[in-house]
């Protein structure tokens, strides 16, 4: 599929170790590719996005309205991640650039290490490994149980929580969960009215939640107050979901049995010393934010992220776009044109749209348009002999804020 310039133009810029597999594709479609092994901050970044049409990060690069403001030329980004929080959304949103991340790529691997935690948890694994690397035998079976008949409250039920509620479920585990947003339960699995609920009930609690200003700090004290004593917490969604502090003051009381935190809300950018108020806690399992990290998340993740973002480059397709209204759309053909408009959710756009559209003569062959609060996005199809006459009317609109077109 042609786009609006030539396709060696295109310039992809992949950071933090992104899977091989990315750069193939983007490759193949010929595009410019170059990746970095790590994060760049944010005055590295704002030089070498200038000149880049698609950026490609992980969860450590730190993309602010300040860096989007000197990406000149950057139609798309991609978060190769489930999370976008490290992107200023709406910052980007305003300078008409869809953000897409990988919702489903890692999910399997996350639920796999949940059901891993539980058992080391329920088991005491970890420090029964730790007192054979010191040298020391200990075999006893006070405090260590079996999952089956136990209880696991899921906090946040959307891809990887089902995955989780499967999983646990096949082990002889009773499954409870809660969301915000209503969901149908897999298998047996109950939902609960109330976060409360859960943690009042589950032998083991774990979190998959985004990170959001009411997420942040949602286990805190008083909600480890609420948990069953003997009970166990699994975070592996986002560091700034549970206050630290509080849950190592927990732990070491005896409330709780045991924790796995596999997040943090301060992580290094890369590998070296770190440090926890947690280490040291008995029956906690730490690890480095590695839920989404084997070879399958990562190779599913390196073609399901450029697949949505060359689909938008050269069709103007948004869909799973996160901070986009979506819009699915094949690819065009004919004696036509597409062009793609982004411009400020303000009345009568689309009236002026089409009134400059007949004052120039042209025929609209097709028409598209969403709409959130702040942006719609339209999609036009118009006769090729009038298109970049077209193309440069609509951009001149003072609502306009992004206009590109697609041969």
């Amino acid at each position: 599929m042609p786009t609006s310039f030539p396709k060696d133009q295109i310039k992809v810029l992949l950071l933090e170790n992104i899977h091989a597999r990315a750069r193939e594709l983007f490759t193949e479609e010929g595009y410019q590719v170059e990746t970095l092994a790590g994060a760049l901050g944010e005055e590295q970044l704002k030089e070498k996005i200038r000149d880049v049409h698609v950026l490609g990060i992980r969860s450590k690069t730190q993309v602010s309205a300040a860096v989007l403001a000197e990406a000149r030329r950057l139609l798309t980004l991609g978060c190769f991640c489930i999370g976008t929080n490290q992107v200023d959304l709406m910052a980007a949103k305003e300078r008409g650039i869809p953000v897409f991340n990988a919702p489903f790529g890692n999910t399997r691997s996350v639920a796999e290490m949940v059901i891993g935690e539980i058992i080391m948890l329920s088991r005491q694994l970890g420090n029964r490994s730790m007192e054979m690397h010191q040298k020391s035998w200990k075999k006893i079976s006070n405090g260590c149980f079996e999952v089956r008949g136990k209880t696991l409250g899921i906090v946040g039920y959307g891809n990887i929580g089902s995955q989780l509620s499967t999983l646990a479920e096949a082990m002889g585990m009773q499954v409870l969960f809660y969301d915000v947003i209503s969901k149908l339960p897999m298998g047996n699995a109950k939902g609960c009215n109330t976060l409360d609920e859960v943690l009042k009930k589950a032998d083991f609690v774990t979190l998959h939640v985004p990170a959001t200003a009411l997420t942040a700090k949602m286990i805190a004290a008083p909600q480890l107050a609420l948990m069953k004593k003997g009970a166990y917490l699994i975070n592996a969604s986002r560091g700034n979901v549970v206050d630290i502090d509080a849950l190592a003051t927990a732990l070491r009381s005896g409330n709780l049995a045991g924790a796995a935190i596999d997040v943090y809300p301060e992580e290094p950018e890369s590998n070296g010393s770190f440090d926890t108020v947690l280490q040291g806690v008995p029956n906690v399992v730490l690890t480095p934010h590695i839920g989404g990290a084997t070879e399958e998340a990562q190779s599913n993740i390196g073609e399901e992220v450029p697949t949505t973002l060359m689909r938008f480059i050269n069709t103007g397709s948004t869909v799973r776009s996160v901070n986009f209204p979506n819009i699915d759309i094949a690819p065009t053909g004919g004696d036509r044109h597409r062009i793609l408009n982004v411009h400020r959710n303000v009345p009568g756009v689309l009236s002026k749209i089409n009134r400059l559209v007949s004052d120039l003569g042209a025929n609209i062959e097709a028409q598209t348009l969403a709409t959130d609060a702040e942006i719609g996005y339209l999609i036009l199809e118009t006769n090729k002999a009038l298109s970049l006459d077209v193309k440069q009317a609509i951009e001149g609109l003072p609502e306009s804020i992004k206009t590109r077109m697609l041969y």
